[in-house]
């Protein structure tokens, strides 16, 4: 008797979905508790996987104490017992990610409950938890070397001969980042966690942890059928459904395999009472092949018996049950700078559609000037207001339609500070401020690298307890207190400046990106 090779990866399209899907800042709350509801369904998938790979395990410890038997068995246990705990070690090292990316996003005070809401943050969609643990701090550089260093140490423990056929079938591994306009280095970080919302985080490193477990049932299955295969009792067989994808969009082809833990290739299991669907065709090698097309959304169950005669004990009967979602195609806007459009700038833009590639979608926004491509855009708008975007994707036939929008406010660029030697005013040093050349109109903490200019301003001192000035200033490639096209007054009253004089700017005007002259609040400096 043999054992045939562990169920293939479970959600093998999660991770084109995870980072493709919205990972803008106004992601949708159905779109989010899709992800919730998408990580929980994974991580109740992780149990049922785990427990199978206990049944195979536990199997070949029994063998090993079965009359005659040690000697064979004891090398393959001593591997197992290896991958296992190894195995064991990597999901508790993603469920320590996922605790600190919950704690990051603002889950701290929840975390200690042991009910499964309280392990989500609070803001599912923050995107800073992952970008700062995993792009920032280089957390993800550990997790891409745990998961290279597992997947050589698991393809290690079997033959050389049985290496080349799991190799492929092995769902733990790193896909390469590919390079493009936002990650030109193709850093993996960069490609699989900048930022991604916390929510999508967590689904993702369920993922891992689900690679994980399919990786160990792979090794822990042909160590089994390394080490005793051929004396497999059925006493201990166990049935076994997995779907290949465990996350379809409505349309797709759903496939699945369904097969006994332990029976002889040479026999042909059949399915009796299957509900869910689908269809079933011929055993190849002791594995039924099962498939249907996705309909409706949401979480969808599939049951029935798989059945097998046998010599040693007549007609086996084992129950099966797996669960694979249905999703809908969605597309999202991430305003890559703020969440909203502001006017005199470029507002770049990034655009996903789940279900449509990059170069079939594209934006529509009246009253705005769109440019770009290949997901990410930039907009360009002059009044103030609202203005409705539409997300557009080409269809099979060639048409455009809809696939989602948003509502996105528009608005003038924040009011500059005047500062003078980067101070908004206050006390300098009477030398320090004789070297100043002119005043500046700063934005602090704007996202946009955007200047404004200081077009007029009045200058006036208090020297000895006399008033110097007012004298005026106006230049509309720049004010300066000194140097080419400065006021000779300004010059001559700054060489005279002393500790205890005080200096006066006000009426001061600038113009930013969008032409606007903007009056700005007057600031003064006690000299010291």
């Amino acid at each position: 008797m043999s054992i045939p090779k562990e169920p293939r990866q479970i959600m093998i399209n999660l991770m084109y979905l995870v980072l493709t899907a919205l990972l803008a800042l106004n992601v949708s709350n159905e779109i989010l508790n899709a992800f919730r509801t998408l990580s929980s369904s994974i991580d109740r998938s992780n149990v049922s996987i785990d427990q199978k790979n206990k049944d195979v395990y536990d199997a070949i410890k029994a063998n090993e104490h079965a009359p005659g038997q040690e000697a064979k068995v004891k090398p393959f246990r001593i591997k197992a017992d290896e991958v296992v705990k190894q195995a064991d070690d990597l999901v508790k090292y993603l469920d320590d990610w996922k605790r600190r990316i919950v704690m990051e996003a603002g889950g701290y005070a929840k975390y200690k409950d042991d009910s499964e809401d309280t392990h989500f943050p609070d803001r599912m969609d923050n995107i800073d938890a992952t970008t700062s643990l995993l792009v920032e701090r280089k957390g993800g550089d550990t997790i891409k070397k745990r998961i290279e260093d597992m997947r050589t140490f698991m393809l290690s423990q079997v033959f050389e001969k049985d290496k080349a056929d799991i190799n492929p079938l092995m769902p733990l591994k790193v896909v390469p980042a590919k390079k493009n306009d936002h990650n030109p280095t193709g850093d993996w970080n960069i490609g699989n966690f900048e930022h991604m919302p916390a929510i999508a985080a967590l689904a993702l490193f369920s993922k891992y942890q689900n690679d994980v477990r399919a990786s160990e049932a792979l090794v822990i299955n042909k160590l089994f059928e390394e080490a005793h295969g051929k004396d497999i009792k059925f006493d201990t067989i166990a049935a076994v459904a997995v779907p290949k994808q465990s996350y379809v969009l409505e349309g797709d082809k759903v496939e699945a395999s369904i097969l006994l833990a332990a029976f002889n290739r040479e026999q042909r299991p059949t399915i009796a009472g299957m509900t869910g669907g689908g269809s079933t065709k011929p055993a190849v090698a002791g594995v039924i092949p099962w498939e249907t097309v996705a309909h409706g959304t949401g979480l969808q169950t599939v049951n029935g018996t798989i059945e097998l005669n046998t010599a040693e004990q007549g007609l086996v009967k084992r129950q099966f049950k797996f669960e694979y979602m249905v999703g809908t195609t969605g597309a999202s806007m991430q305003l890559d700078k703020m969440n909203v459009f502001y006017i005199g700038v470029e507002n770049p833009v990034t655009v996903a559609a789940a279900g449509y590639s990059v170069e079939d979608v594209s934006l529509d926004i009246p009253g705005a000037v769109v440019t770009g491509g290949k997901g990410k855009y930039t907009i360009t708008v002059d009044k103030i207001g609202n203005v409705d975007v539409k997300i557009l994707a080409k269809t099979k036939e060639g048409s455009k339609k809809v696939v989602g929008g948003m509502p996105v406010r528009v608005k003038r660029i924040p009011n500059p500070v005047t500062k003078i030697g980067g101070i908004p005013g206050g006390g300098m040093s009477a030398a320090l401020f004789r070297a100043q050349i002119a005043p500046q109109a700063a934005l602090d903490n704007f996202d946009f690298d955007t200047k404004f200019v200081i077009t007029h301003f009045s200058y006036s001192v208090l020297h000895k307890g006399e008033i110097i000035g007012p004298y005026e200033v106006k230049n509309p490639a720049g004010c300066r207190l000194s140097g080419p096209g400065a006021n000779p007054n300004i010059e001559k009253s700054m060489l005279m400046l002393r500790p205890n004089d005080r200096v006066f700017i006000d009426d001061i005007k600038a113009v930013g990106p969008d032409k606007l002259v903007r009056p700005l609040p007057p600031i003064s400096f006690s000299l010291n």
